[in-house]
């Protein structure tokens, strides 16, 4: 992922930061706990599309 990209990318429901998750190719939001897919290299931003966290999950 770009760290240009992820630099200027924002949560569309909250616009707050993003943290990528290289492993799971994810972009979590903490505030609105969900986590945005990215799919060959390109980040799904759509609420849609994320999953909500499960409770057990850390958020770092």
């Amino acid at each position: 992922m770009d760290k240009k990209l992820l630099d200027i990318l924002a949560c569309p429901l909250c616009k707050g930061p993003l943290v990528y998750r290289k492993a799971e190719q994810e972009l979590i939001c903490k505030a609105d706990r969900l986590a945005f897919p990215i799919r060959d290299d390109i980040p799904i931003m759509l609420e849609e599309e994320a999953r909500q966290l499960r409770a057990e999950e850390e958020v770092e």
